[in-house]
C-alpha cells in the first residue's frame, strides 16, 4: 500500500545549519517561480540551501543564493545555478515580513526545499541569529535528549 503523505510531499533539500544558527520565531510556505530545466534538476535532487537567504525588494521576497544544479540532459538553455529565483507570497505577508525584518536582528531563512502536489515550495522562516552560548546550550540539550533516548531504549530491551 502506498502512503499518500510521501506522494503528495517529498523533500528535495533542507537548511539544516539554519537551525543550528538562528531561532525560528515564525514559518511560512512560499511557492518559487522556476524554470523548466531547475525543476527537472530538482526532481534529481540536486539542490542545496546551505548558505541561501530571502531578501525583499521592490515588494517582492527573492530568494538568493541557492544552488540547483544545471540538469544533466540540458542543452545550451540550461539555467544558472545560483541565480535569484522570486518567492510567491501574498502581498500582506510580504509586508507582514517586511515590518517585522525592519526590527533589529531578524531575517528571513530558507529551511526547506520540497514538492507539494507537484509543486516546488520552500518553506520559509522569520528568525532571530542565536549567539554562542545559545548555540552551546542547544548542544547540551541535543547532547541530554539522545540520552535519555538511549537509556529508555535500553530499558525497554
Amino acid at each position: 500500500m502506498v502512503c499518500l503523505k510521501n506522494m503528495a510531499e517529498r523533500q528535495v533539500a533542507r537548511n539544516r545549519k539554519a537551525y543550528y544558527d538562528y531561532e525560528i520565531l515564525e514559518e511560512l510556505e512560499a511557492g518559487l517561480v522556476l524554470l523548466g530545466t531547475e525543476v527537472k534538476s530538482l526532481r534529481d535532487n540536486r539542490a542545496t540551501l546551505k548558505e541561501s537567504f530571502a531578501r525583499i525588494a521592490d515588494g517582492e521576497l527573492w530568494l538568493e543564493n541557492c544552488h540547483i544544479a544545471p540538469y544533466s540532459h540540458g542543452n545550451l538553455s540550461n539555467h544558472e545555478p545560483r541565480r535569484s529565483r522570486k518567492l510567491l507570497l501574498h502581498r500582506r505577508q510580504i509586508q507582514s515580513l517586511a515590518g517585522k525584518v525592519a526590527q533589529k536582528g531578524l531575517t528571513i531563512v530558507p529551511l526547506s526545499l520540497y514538492f507539494k502536489n507537484g509543486r516546488v515550495k520552500v518553506k520559509v522562516g522569520l528568525a532571530k541569529g542565536k549567539r554562542r552560548y545559545d548555540k552551546r546550550e542547544s548542544k547540551r540539550r541535543k547532547a541530554i535528549d539522545r540520552e535519555v533516548q538511549s537509556a529508555l531504549k535500553r530499558r525497554l530491551q
